[in-house]
């Protein structure tokens, strides 16, 4: 779908329609200041551009739940989940924005329960609870019930919803319309719109926004094994860097504990919470070892981390579809659950394990590894949703917000997670960060909506320095893209002879895969994944800062297109895809190598401790590989050692 037309400017744009997208719009057309304008028939001008088919975006991947202390199966409290919170980010979290997540985490699931959102029950109708790593009662105690769950895909009943109700509202999408460039002011004052690639028909489009959100998800794909969508390559992330934005946090990318062998698929923590258990190679359930009061229910990098001290202990296993392979798993024993129950509760994983791994849950034991599954860094943000720079280093520094530039969800950083995210608070984050962000849009468009500048009104906000500013990035970004495709053809406009006549031999087979934007990926995974993967070192991500310069970077930016096509070329968008991802490496690996500690998901094995004296601080870095700290915000919880 494609807008009928593109307006000459927008009230606001948002990219991205998963959970954080969608909630962000419908957050923006419910507010105040825009039924006041409805009333006094100024309509907004609202666009949501998705790479994707919104139904397709990974928020319905998402298995286990949503957390909220509602307290409808145990007794809760929201500030036991700010503490959880807190203690599960190993105490790099924000806690003014932990606190507004914990204490708005209920109203949130009961906002999603009206929107359609079709939860679990209790026998009694409230809406069912359960366990989930890393959340307790009285601040570190007992486990507690706390997310909020529909089977195992409250995910796709929340995408499902919230795209029911923003097409209720009236929202219009630019679905398979790829983001290319972010444009700001000269002086990154403001932001000016975007530039947009549209896969149906080839076509460069310049948008002009007095507002822009960016919501596009996180950067699984970096690794060569994840539980995310193949889709998720870092664009919001790095059209900020590009832009010559800073990404917070970035070095800290969580790894599920429960991937299933070898494929990324995701089993989700809700099979632990209802009794599945770890075991090595001798049987043992060995989590108590390592978790004494948790277990198996431990916060996501401490199961990680134990499983990998497992496996390189020589107490791993095969996958049993490859039993000459590598002991590089461990088993997930969920024959202890009931089978109608797990069937029940589980069904997706139960219809997982049979279709990928050919076993029954419920009389085989699975083999399961870490696998990439979430970023905890991204685009730095206000509790509101605004982006910012931070300008200097230390607490001598300050925030400098962008003026009309906004983000959510897992492309963003509003430090809830710290060094690793608690199971069933990033569905939260999207949705309740979402929805701020989109209010708070809204008080900006009230100021001076465009609809005004229409009927003669005076704006406050236009802006004339920069007008021609994204007219200037579409122009240039066409001629980028005509000589991707003009590399397709011999300079008689006919296909290259060798690729008409289908000749191949080893040098043409080794060009194609210099030349191919899905090998460059594949490799960049294994890079990623050997350097950073649950563990690393100096070495291992000075290995691979260096092959990425000297050997992917030169690649992405020799890369052309096979087709002269524009029109629904998915190699030219790969490519696009490629060249963020090798940005965003870039980065990663940098604050990686700059933080000297071990915290939450980023375990160094050169720098085992926990150095709160140094590095109690964000990392901030941007495209030339700069690296400033901006101090934690620390109100309630003094860091503490960390244990379960």
């Amino acid at each position: 779908m494609s807008p009928k037309h593109l307006e000459d400017m927008y009230d606001a744009v948002i990219v991205g329609a998963g959970a954080a997208g969608l909630s962000a719009a419908l957050g923006l057309l419910r507010s105040n200041p825009i039924r006041e304008m409805s009333d006094a028939g100024l309509a907004p001008k609202i666009l949501v551009v998705s790479k994707l088919q919104p139904l397709r975006s990974h928020t319905g991947s998402a298995e286990g739940g949503i957390a909220a202390s509602l307290g409808n199966v145990d007794r809760d409290d929201w500030q036991w989940h700010y503490y959880d919170t807190v203690k599960g980010g190993d105490w790099l979290v924000d806690q003014d924005a932990a606190k507004l997540l914990a204490q708005q985490a209920p109203q949130t699931v009961i906002g999603l329960e009206h929107d359609g959102v079709a939860f679990s029950r209790t026998e009694d109708g409230h809406i069912a609870q359960r366990r989930f790593g890393g959340h307790t009662a009285d601040f570190g105690g007992r486990p507690v019930r706390r997310a909020a769950y529909a089977a195992d895909r409250v995910g796709h009943q929340i995408l499902h919803s919230l795209w029911q109700q923003c097409v209720a509202e009236g929202v219009e999408f630019a679905e398979e319309w790829t983001v290319t460039d972010l444009t700001l002011s000269p002086d990154r004052s403001h932001v000016s719109g975007l530039v947009a690639l549209d896969t149906h028909t080839g076509a460069t489009h310049a948008i002009h926004a007095r507002n822009v959100l960016l919501a596009t998800g996180g950067a699984g794909r970096l690794f060569h094994t994840t539980s995310n969508s193949w889709d998720l390559t870092g664009d919001g992330m790095a059209l900020a860097l590009d832009a010559g934005l800073q990404l917070e946090d970035v070095e800290f990318v969580q790894f599920h504990p429960t991937g299933l062998a070898h494929t990324g698929i995701l089993l989700s923590e809700a099979a632990r919470a209802e009794g599945a258990v770890l075991r090595n190679a001798d049987g043992e359930a060995f989590m108590t070892r390592y978790a004494p009061d948790h277990a198996d229910l431990a916060a996501r990098d401490v199961v990680s981390r134990s499983i990998m001290a497992e496996i390189d202990a020589g107490r791993g296993v095969t996958d049993p579809k490859d039993p000459d392979g590598p002991r590089d798993c461990v088993w997930l024993d969920m024959t202890g659950i009931d089978p109608d129950r797990m069937q029940a509760v589980l069904p997706q994983v139960v219809e997982t394990i049979r279709h990928y791994a050919h076993l029954d849950p419920a009389s085989d034991l699975v083999p399961v590894k870490p696998t990439a599954h979430y970023t905890m860094g991204g685009i730095p943000i206000t509790t509101d949703g605004e982006v910012y720079r931070w300008d200097g280093d230390g607490a001598d520094g300050r925030r400098i917000v962008v003026e009309g530039l906004y983000a959510a969800g897992e492309c963003s950083c509003v430090s809830v997670h710290g060094a690793n995210r608690l199971g069933g608070n990033s569905l939260l984050d999207a949705c309740l960060f979402g929805t701020r962000a989109g209010r708070a849009i809204a008080a900006r468009i009230r100021l001076a909506p465009v609809a005004q500048d229409d009927i003669g009104g005076s704006d406050p906000l236009a802006r004339d320095d920069n007008a021609d500013a994204v007219d200037q990035e579409a122009k240039r970004r066409a001629d980028a893209i005509a000589a991707l495709l003009a590399d397709a053809a011999g300079t008689d406009g006919t296909a290259n002879a060798a690729d008409t006549a289908g000749e191949t031999d080893e040098t043409t087979a080794s060009d194609e895969r210099e030349n191919n934007p899905y090998a460059l990926l594949a490799d960049l995974g294994v890079i990623m994944e050997r350097a950073v993967a649950v563990r690393c070192d100096r070495d291992s991500i000075a290995t691979a800062l260096s092959r990425i310069a000297k050997e992917l970077e030169p690649r992405s930016a020799r890369m052309h297109a096979h087709s002269d096509t524009a029109a629904f070329n998915q190699e030219l968008v790969a490519i696009l895809e490629a060249r963020h991802l090798v940005t965003l490496a870039t980065a990663v690996l940098t604050a990686s190598d700059a933080r000297h500690e071990s915290r939450g998901s980023l375990m160094r094995t050169d720098f085992p401790a926990r150095d709160d004296e140094h590095y109690l601080a964000h990392s901030m870095t941007d495209k030339t590989g700069t690296v400033s700290w901006r101090p934690v915000v620390v109100t309630d919880y003094q860091p503490k050692a960390r244990a379960y």
